[in-house]
């Protein structure tokens, strides 16, 4: 996994320069990389991006206890990752048990924040795999709806057209990344289930 590092060495020097320790923490791949406004969004709930580009459910996981070692107290997690591992070719079922692992990380060392796992979208690039993501979508939001304080905010029909199909609006060029038209979509629907949900995020 030597192809992260220069993004996994971007990220160590950005928290070494937290003045405080961040309250939400987005952790994924490149759609949270590439979301240069996310801080400034959501900066009343004191955020910090971890997203490294083309990260995988396998590399967050295996790279969680290098970035999150001198980051304490936060009170809350959302995740985006899952799609690239199915783009490699990973089974779905092997998606599923690197959220496990990495959620038995997170309370490892958090207890039992608030987790909320972002749906894997409907990308046009990997349209072919939608069988794929909507099974390991449909399994994701059972495994998070049997545990405390686990949450499943699915974006996987609002990023479709009445047709069924991945709405070009939402993605840039390449297919796979978002539109600022997308990302309106995600905050609307991640402000909405920050303050409907019961994460309270304490002392910001």
């Amino acid at each position: 996994m030597y192809w992260y590092h220069e993004d996994l060495q971007r990220l160590e020097k950005e928290i070494a320069g937290f003045e405080k320790n961040p309250k939400l923490i987005f952790y994924g791949s490149s759609t949270f990389t590439l979301w240069s406004e996310l801080t400034t969004i959501f900066k009343e709930y004191h955020p910090a991006n971890l997203g490294f580009g083309g990260s995988t459910l396998a590399s967050c996981t295996w790279f969680f206890d290098r970035l999150f070692e001198n980051i304490d107290n936060i009170e809350a997690i959302i995740i985006y990752a899952g799609e690239n591992d199915l783009g490699e070719g990973r089974h779905p079922e092997e998606v599923i048990l690197f959220l496990e692992n990495l959620l038995h990380k997170i309370r490892a060392k958090y207890g039992n924040i608030p987790c909320t796992y972002i749906s894997i979208k409907p990308s046009i690039n990997r349209w072919h795999l939608a069988g794929s993501i909507r099974f390991t979508n449909s399994n994701i939001q059972k495994l998070m709806a049997k545990n405390y304080n686990l949450y499943f905010l699915d974006i996987y029909d609002l990023m479709l057209t009445n047709e069924g199909t991945p709405n070009p609006n939402y993605y840039i060029e390449d297919g796979l990344h978002l539109t600022p038209a997308g990302y309106e979509l995600w905050t609307e629907v991640i402000k909405k289930h920050l303050e409907l949900s019961t994460i309270k995020l304490q002392n910001v």
